[in-house]
């Protein structure tokens, strides 16, 4: 009798586990992703290049300052919650191999001059982008070399991309790595 209980019982816990109801209503359908970005992987990111930005001196606040409306630069969808960094362009380094690169500096970025200090800042929105250079003197005087024609790279991406990251933020090559954008994915812009 013990032998058929046990039988019993095992062949109806197979019968129960062995059992599927029927089928629940489906689920709801979720949104379209962009165009040529459905079904990537990772972080994604844009890097615009703006070229021929000019700051407009402002006497009562003494700073300059230079306001980009992202919609007119980018179809990128940009989140209150996205991290935009910004990048000066310094100039050209030269090697001793006969090579040379860009130097991209990340901001705030300080210059030590004759008059005082300035610093190159920025304040974004999900909807625009305003760059400052302010100083301890009177900006008035300050050179057109720092306020005019003047070269940055935006770079936008989800802030869970500089949250816990060990990306070095100031070296731009090491986060358009992370990012796994090419200099050929960077949207240039000529403002002039």
């Amino acid at each position: 009798m013990k032998k058929f209980s046990l039988v019993l019982g095992a062949l109806l816990t197979l019968f129960i586990v062995a059992c599927e109801g029927p089928q629940g209503p489906p689920g709801y359908d979720g949104l379209d992703g962009y165009d040529g970005l459905d079904g990537e992987d990772g972080i994604q990111g844009q890097v615009l290049q703006i070229d021929g930005v000019d700051f407009e001196y402002d006497p009562d606040a003494n700073l300059y300052s230079s306001l980009l409306t992202f919609s007119d630069y980018t179809d990128f969808e940009i989140f209150e919650s996205d991290a935009v960094l910004v990048y000066r362009f310094d100039g050209i380094v030269d090697f001793q191999d006969g090579s040379d690169a860009d130097a991209w500096s990340l901001i705030p970025q300080n210059f030590f001059l004759p008059e005082g200090i300035i610093q190159y800042t920025a304040a974004h929105t999900f909807v625009d982008m305003e760059l400052f250079i302010d100083g301890d003197f009177n900006l008035a005087t300050l050179n057109q070399d720092f306020t005019d024609n003047q070269f940055f790279r935006i770079v936008i991406v989800p802030s869970v991309f500089l949250d816990g990251s060990d990306v070095d933020k100031s070296n731009f090559g090491a986060v358009m790595n992370s990012l796994q954008i090419s200099d050929k994915e960077i949207k240039e812009i000529s403002i002039n």
